[in-house]
């Protein structure tokens, strides 16, 4: 299976987290610890297999004063 690094999802760019997972329940969970991360999550299945994707914005850090 030939996984793509990256997906668009309604415009926006996820990338994959290079880990297949067996369940939707370990996808699931992988998910929940990156949403708690401030991260945008994503699921695909493929062929029986769970992809998790997730983006997340960045931010300037504020200067130093």
């Amino acid at each position: 299976m030939d996984i793509p690094l990256a997906r668009k999802v309604s415009g926006k760019k996820f990338m994959w987290d290079g880990v297949v997972y067996d369940s939707d329940e370990s996808a699931q969970q992988v998910m929940e610890g990156y949403a708690k991360d401030g991260f945008e999550v994503e699921k695909f299945v493929e062929d029986g297999q769970f992809l998790v994707y997730s983006r997340r914005v960045a931010v300037a850090a504020p200067a130093a004063g």
